[in-house]
């Protein structure tokens, strides 16, 4: 935990890989005499950019936590991870894999900030959404919202992990935000059932956190820049896939998905 609470935060999340998208967005934080920026994990999983990625994050000073991708990538044999996992760690070295298996799972910021990836108490869960039998994926109501916060006494409770950008108010004055994915608008899973996550909008996203007398004001953040470097990396590493997502925001039709 860090004890000062800063008058400005980047927030930002689930880069996997995109160099060119980080790059904008931290030319846009360096635009708003940022005090932080907050990492909250799932840096590098993917076909695209590892170690740009890392050489990206590694020369600014930022708090890292660790998602559940970061996770996987230091607890599992290579055979063992799925193909995004696989081809991201396989550009690591030993010293970045140290790094990445050492940052926390949770971050605190002052009195007023809570970070994690996912939810206070695991990295998987979805924290605002929930996925239903039949594949939609909907928000959750506010009475689970509010369980999953638990008890954590911060008014700012900050999470990743779905790429999708919003806010939830909790009946007792906590907001719950996700500022979106940096680096990848749109994903499916298999798990608990298939369902597609999209952004809509082939955009880098991230989260500017103002501190005033009045609280503290959440403007998301929306930046274009130029896909066609990272879209062309994914094809020619046979994830078209992942072109297509970093081209529109959203999932081509069932059949050649993102693999986790």
């Amino acid at each position: 935990m860090t004890h000062l609470t800063p008058h400005r935060v980047a927030v930002i999340a689930d880069i996997h890989g995109n160099a060119d998208a980080l790059s904008a967005v931290l030319a846009d934080v360096d635009a708003h005499n940022v005090d932080l920026i907050l990492n909250l994990g799932d840096h590098f999983s993917g076909p695209l950019a590892t170690a740009e990625t890392m050489a990206l994050i590694r020369a600014r000073e930022m708090l890292c936590l660790r998602g559940n991708h970061d996770r996987w990538m230091t607890e599992q044999a290579p055979d063992d991870m799925g193909p995004s996992d696989r081809t991201a760690f396989s550009e690591l070295g030993v010293a970045d894999l140290d790094w990445l298996q050492a940052l926390p799972a949770t971050i605190g910021v002052g009195d007023d900030i809570f970070a994690c990836h996912a939810t206070p108490e695991d990295d998987l869960t979805y924290w605002m959404h929930s996925v239903q039998p039949t594949g939609e994926v909907a928000g959750r109501p506010v009475a689970e919202v509010t369980r999953l916060a638990g008890t954590r006494a911060e008014r700012i409770l900050l999470c990743g992990h779905t790429h999708l950008p919003g806010e939830a108010r909790l009946p007792d004055g906590r907001r719950v935000l996700n500022p979106g994915s940096v680096g990848l608008p749109a994903y499916d899973d298999e798990e608990p059932v298939f369902h597609v996550v999209e952004a809509g909008t082939p955009d880098a996203r991230y989260l500017l956190l103002t501190r005033s007398d009045q609280g503290w004001r959440a403007d998301w953040r929306s930046l274009p820049y130029d896909v066609s470097r990272m879209a062309a990396l994914a094809r020619r590493r046979g994830r078209p896939d992942w072109a297509h997502a970093l081209e529109t925001g959203r999932m081509p039709r069932r059949g050649a998905h993102i693999s986790s």
